[in-house]
């Protein structure tokens, strides 16, 4: 591809160079320039890409954008200097790559809580529905059945492009994709052409990143600002913030509800541990999910499946097919004839719905016992409120590690337990090894009684000291119970 078909829609402030040249691949990372590429430098959180233009040019890039003053002294180099270097990657990588999302039906997937569980039933449905599929997300990445592993929420620029542009050649009609704050706010998805948005909520996290909540509210109102008029709006109008996300979109503005009148709107009939009975637009169901926070992520399958023009009692029928994302409310059933329930739940709002999920289900008849930790490294301030929130709806609960990452483990446990008064504290244990605590609840747990393990759900692994050890919470309990 030459340079300058390249630089279509780039906000460029001087070019330096010839842009008649050929290029062979576009990078944001500066290790992986190869002879006759491009260098997009970008200016991270932690690190700035500024830095390494030297090192990309001694590895043969011929073509440097950057957004900030640079040394441009070096012989037969083009320099590229833009406005935003962020939105620049994203939309070189979509050129370079052959624009793939005009090629799918992509749609995204924002919000607080329910992500994965909605891209993923998305996914699911789509291919029950005979069509090839694509499914960007925490879990996993598929293309067409083929799994990739994922390693954020959403890839950078580059990964993201090149993973799209797979799914085109595999022959997919659909992509279903977790959109995380983060990628918002860095730009890692300009250039790509949505179908549709989806919100879920908006509850407190990643304040470490973006500070406050109002920060945080913009960056996912900022996707729905973006999409094109050809494209939905689907929103949660339970969400305080629901509405919200529609105030200044193009796009054809649509809701779902359990409380209120909406275009896609819930009742909730029956509930048992292995299912629910819920009322869709007057008619009935029984679906393979627990909690109302599950109700709404199917309204969010529903309501897109709807809008994707597909027949709304086709996709009712799959819809009670469907099967829980792995590590999501992730029930196994012990021979004491207790239940350990395994949840990815790791901000304050998702422990409070996973465990008045539970409390639904049980209506009073077993105790609620909570294996909880906190990730180091991550939003502090979210620490205490997570373990009054298992204080308040739990009997018993065990403060544990989860992933420490680069902190000690017994910091981050003083910090959720500095959250609890003296009373709170009585039925509290705090055990820094997270398999001693699962095993310490399930000797504590009683026929009848309910032990939620949170935060790591999917998760095989523990993150101590920059090391990914093997640990999965279901292996765990897997192994307690077969003793």
């Amino acid at each position: 591809m030459k340079l300058q078909d390249l630089l279509k829609n780039i906000d460029i402030v001087e070019v330096k160079g010839d842009q008649n040249v050929e290029i062979t691949g576009v990078f944001t990372d500066s290790r992986k320039a190869i002879i006759g590429s491009v260098f997009v430098a970008l200016k991270g959180v932690q690190v700035d890409g500024h830095q390494y233009i030297g090192n990309a040019l001694d590895l043969g890039a011929k073509v440097v954008v950057h957004q900030d003053s640079v040394d441009t002294s070096r012989e037969g180099i083009t320099y590229i200097k833009v406005k935003d270097s962020a939105d620049s990657a994203g939309k070189m990588a979509s050129h370079w790559y052959g624009d793939p999302s005009s090629k799918l039906k992509l749609v995204g997937v924002t919000g607080t809580n329910g992500k994965t569980t909605t891209a993923t039933l998305l996914y699911e449905m789509f291919r029950k529905l005979g069509y090839k599929v694509g499914l960007l997300s925490t879990v996993a990445n598929y293309i067409d059945g083929k799994v990739f592993h994922a390693t954020h929420t959403t890839p950078d620029p580059i990964s993201l492009n090149e993973m799209l542009s797979k799914m085109v050649d595999a022959g997919c009609d659909y992509a279903f994709m977790e959109v995380s704050s983060h990628a918002i706010h860095q730009k890692r998805i300009s250039g790509l052409k949505f179908v549709g948005g989806i919100f879920s909520n908006l509850t407190q996290d990643h304040l470490d990143y973006h500070k406050t909540m109002a920060e945080y509210l913009k960056a996912k109102k900022a996707f729905f600002d973006n999409l094109p008029e050809t494209a939905f709006a689907l929103t949660n109008i339970d969400d305080k913030n629901g509405l919200v996300m529609l105030q200044n979109t193009k796009a054809k503005k649509c809701t779902y509800s359990v409380k209120s009148l909406a275009d896609f709107k819930a009742k909730i009939i029956e509930k048992h541990f292995d299912g629910t009975a819920i009322d869709i637009n007057d008619k009935e169901i029984q679906v393979q999910f627990v909690g109302v926070f599950n109700v709404y992520n199917l309204l969010a399958v529903y309501g897109a499946t709807v809008l994707l023009g597909q027949d709304p009692e086709q996709a009712l029928v799959i819809l009670s097919t469907l099967k829980p994302v792995a590590g999501r409310f992730e029930t196994i059933r012990s021979p004491q004839d207790f239940t350990a329930i395994v949840d990815y739940a790791h901000t304050p709002d998702a422990l409070t719905n996973v465990l008045e999920a539970i409390h639904e289900v049980l209506d009073g008849s077993g105790r609620v016992i909570t294996v909880v930790g906190c990730g180091g490294n991550r939003d502090k301030t979210k620490r205490p409120i997570m373990a009054r929130e298992a204080v308040r709806l739990s009997d018993q609960v065990i403060l544990t590690s989860d992933n420490p990452r680069w902190e000690e483990p017994q910091a981050i446990i003083n910090d959720m337990a500095d959250g609890l008064n003296s009373q709170q504290l009585k039925k509290a244990l705090l055990i820094i090894e997270r398999e001693q605590a699962i095993k310490a609840a399930c000797a504590l747990a009683k026929p009848g009684d309910v032990i939620l393990i949170a935060g790591k759900g999917h998760e095989d692994y523990q993150d101590v000291k920059g090391v990914k050890h093997h640990f999965d919470d279901r292996e765990v309990v897997r192994a307690i119970f077969a003793e």
